[in-house]
């Protein structure tokens, strides 16, 4: 049903792609793609099966066949170019965060209300068929959370060789690990449990202050190494990890650990939600499965199977019992729910009831004051709440 709607992709690196596999497999005409130079876009667009790479991103806005543009470019681009597409009629789904700083997201959320379009934000993860099973659960249960306690852990920045643009705060924001993963984190736990951060307490660390850069940019966790030879020092202030303390509306506590420095850890979030009555832990390398504890009962541990989980977890679950569904899958079924908004407001459906699982610009907005708060209280040692930022 998506073959109607003709989309662009910005950004040639590993998540452009990424979002491309999706659309296509639902349907999604993805008409071309744009890399940070002509020469690029065109090589992608060659060896991506697409009919066109765009020489520029003004050339995406003027395409009147492109109705979304997906933006997977670095960080510091995604105030801009949101604006200019809003401003050209576009659709937009953007990669986190949604921009650099809190007001950047405030106008964005003030213009995506104005456009009428629909804007979101690809927190992924969500879209974990257990995830929202686990969602479910806990709304139906109706009881108490007591805690939120979890973590997000990988490992291709341990050593002081290992360098990507991200590690440069005018390149990815003054938050590093925090903002590129443990955003993800706080992402998926509050859409889990409704909870609401009330204060944040951080304690973050840098472990390389000096990383030593190569002659070009290397994607280490493609396995790329350069030569010693090849490198030059560079200083480095955002941070490689840390831990945060969290206060919810309501008295729930909650902490996290996140980290791009911890050897094994490929790309590892965990949770653990404790309620009155029972406890939901999820591991992202294990994704199918869900363990559910209790004080008076065997202990269980739901495997993913469409037979077994609720409406909302079933209609995003494409795969019997049995057949693992990953990282892939969350992006497929996470514009699933995009481009679904899309047809029906582009049918003149009202929004009514509950509103879309994929996260918006309000969401995304969030998370970055969140982020705020988070090194407000990391340079401050303190207790920030969030309403007041006192």
């Amino acid at each position: 049903m998506f073959h109607t709607i003709t989309t662009a992709v910005a950004g040639t690196g590993f998540i452009g792609p990424v979002h491309l596999e999706a659309l296509r497999r639902l349907g999604v005409r993805v008409k071309g793609i744009l890399g940070s130079s002509p020469e690029k876009s065109t090589a992608a667009a060659q060896s991506l099966g697409l009919e066109l790479g765009y020489a520029t991103f003004a050339d995406i806005l003027a395409d009147e066949e492109v109705q979304v543009v997906h933006l997977a470019v670095p960080n510091v681009l995604h105030y801009e170019m949101c604006k200019q597409a809003l401003a050209a009629g576009k659709h937009v789904m953007c990669e986190k965060p949604l921009a650099m700083t809190s007001a950047e997201t405030a106008e964005l959320v003030e213009l995506a209300a104005a456009s009428g379009l629909v804007c979101g934000v690809t927190y992924n993860i969500r879209f974990y068929p257990l995830n929202l099973e686990t969602r479910t659960r806990i709304a139906e249960a109706g009881k108490r959370i007591y805690s939120v306690t979890g973590s997000y852990q990988q490992d291709w920045l341990l050593y002081d060789t290992d360098y990507n643009w991200r590690v440069l705060a005018e390149a990815g924001g003054k938050l590093r690990a925090v903002a590129d993963i443990g955003t993800h984190w706080i992402d998926l736990v509050t859409f889990i449990t409704g909870l609401e951060v009330e204060a944040v307490f951080a304690d973050l660390m840098t472990v390389h202050p000096i990383r030593h850069r190569p002659q070009g940019e290397i994607a280490t966790f493609t396995g790329e190494a350069a030569q010693a030879a090849d490198r030059i020092p560079v200083d480095i202030d955002t941070e490689d990890g840390g831990s945060i303390l969290f206060r919810f509306k309501g008295g729930a506590r909650g902490q996290l650990w996140v980290s791009q420095v911890s050897a094994g850890r490929k790309n590892c979030l965990q949770y653990d939600i404790a309620t009155a009555d029972a406890a939901y832990v999820w591991n992202s390398e294990r994704p199918n499965e869900l363990r559910i504890g209790s004080r008076e009962a065997p202990n269980a541990i739901l495997l993913k199977d469409p037979g077994l989980v609720g409406g909302q977890a079933r209609s995003f679950t494409n795969y019997p019992g049995g057949h693992n569904e990953g990282f892939p899958d969350t992006f497929k079924q996470c514009f699933r729910s995009f481009y679904s908004t899309i047809l029906s407001t582009s049918a003149g459906s009202e929004r009514e009831g509950s509103p879309p699982l994929f996260a918006s610009f309000t969401d995304g907005h969030q998370e970055v004051l969140l982020c705020e708060a988070i090194l407000r209280s990391q340079r401050e040692q303190r207790w920030v709440y969030l309403n007041s930022q006192k």
